[in-house]
């Protein structure tokens, strides 16, 4: 009886191994190209996002009532700049700009033609955790180095950017995870990578299967997305620490 039990269950686990080889066959390249997409329009729009998103929020800082050099009117143009693109809807300015990504870009499809729409709208998001990470450092710090002589290109750079470093990627981290998930609405509208791959099979053709996959290296993407960089946040935490206790 022993015997025969394990012969089917080694039969059976021969079988649901043919038929995963099969499965993997048929869509292994076209899963492992969507993760490829998917991991290449996240890391693009996030640098890029970074690139233009960053600067902005150095600049909402350090001209708020109460930053280095108070500017109403600046804070007041970004200000409003960020609030109207955060309150579109992705999907909304995905299709609403295509004419330009068409014309940036040369076409308003595909994994390159998204990373356009996504940096787009993660350059508000990421401007505004930058100057939420940044007011976060202690005012004191910021006064000793005024006291000290140093310029507001000073200041910024070697006080504000490292003292607030820590936060400053924790928040990219989120920033990442959030581009993540805009990635994947743009397959929606032929946007490339697993989110694509998701509505076409999983959605259009009812391919239950290829939808609960996707959905699985999604969250395993974003799992692995958070686990490294809240262990890069937490290093420099226990370096600070150590260097604070010395």
């Amino acid at each position: 009886m022993g015997n025969d039990f394990l012969l089917l269950t080694a039969e059976a686990a021969a079988e649901g191994g043919s038929a995963f080889a099969a499965w993997w066959a048929r869509y292994g390249s076209m899963l492992l190209e969507g993760i490829w997409g998917t991991l290449y329009m996240t890391v693009a729009s996030t640098f890029l996002g970074y690139l233009f998103g960053l600067p902005m929020g150095v600049i909402l800082t350090i001209t708020d009532k109460d930053g280095l050099k108070p500017n109403a009117a600046v804070y007041k143009v970004l200000d409003i700049i960020a609030n109207i693109v955060r309150s579109v809807p992705f999907l909304i300015l995905l299709i609403l700009i295509r004419p330009f990504t068409k014309v940036l870009v040369g076409q308003s499809y595909g994994t390159t033609a998204v990373i356009v729409p996504l940096t787009i709208a993660a350059v508000p998001f990421i401007a505004r955790m930058v100057e939420s990470s940044l007011k976060e450092v202690d005012a004191g710090v910021i006064e000793a180095a005024r006291s000290m002589g140093a310029s507001t290109f000073q200041i910024v750079w070697k006080v504000l950017l490292v003292e607030g470093r820590i936060s400053l990627i924790v928040n990219a981290t989120i920033a990442m995870g959030t581009i993540l998930g805009y990635s994947a609405m743009a397959g929606a509208v032929g946007g490339g990578g697993l989110g694509d791959i998701a509505i076409r099979y999983g959605y259009k053709r009812y391919q239950f299967d290829i939808m609960i996959v996707t959905v699985a290296l999604l969250i395993a993407l974003f799992q692995i997305m958070q686990t490294v960089g809240m262990f890069i946040a937490g290093s420099l935490d226990r370096r600070k620490n150590a260097s604070t206790t010395e």
